[in-house]
């Protein structure tokens, strides 16, 4: 049995059912808010997400549920034009965010979904992570460069 398979089969059941009730963007948050964290997710769900995890109780796939509605939230924002990017920076910097935020938005169009983090292992910089594409303007990374280079050149002399 291929779990992703079925996972994504499900997902795209759950996509095509909630874009034909019109409920697609009350499902996406609530799926969301489930996959964030569980306890604090709205209470009740609303009426397509109840039978859609009822029927995922039926035919025995709860186990798999976190891999559905991952796949749901790709597949959903994939549909909507919902662009997540993923901003990794050593210290908190809104200035930073904002102007990141301003140069994605210009250059993708539609929506853009930013997720910040903190990583002081980046020492300095910043990290974006943009539908598959990373730019990474960390001192970290820089460093490590500078360390393979210094390797690689010391092997010839040895």
């Amino acid at each position: 049995m291929n779990i992703g398979v079925i996972s994504r089969r499900y997902a795209t059941a759950l996509l095509k059912y909630v874009t034909e009730s019109g409920h697609g963007e009350q499902v996406y948050a609530q799926v969301k808010a489930l996959l964030a964290d569980p306890d604090t997710a709205p209470k009740p769900l609303c009426e397509d997400l109840q039978k859609f995890t009822a029927l995922l109780v039926k035919n025995d796939r709860m186990p798999m549920v976190k891999l559905v509605f991952s796949s749901f939230l790709q597949q959903y924002e994939a549909q909507a034009g919902i662009h997540v990017a993923r901003l990794k920076t050593a210290v908190d910097s809104p200035a930073l965010q904002e102007k990141l935020q301003a140069f994605v938005r210009e250059k993708i169009g539609g929506t853009v979904e930013f997720k910040t983090e903190v990583d002081p292992d980046l020492i300095g910089g910043f990290v974006l992570d943009v539908d598959g594409c990373r730019m990474d303007a960390s001192v970290a990374r820089q460093l490590d460069d500078i360390r393979k280079q210094w390797i690689e050149k010391n092997k010839r002399i040895v």
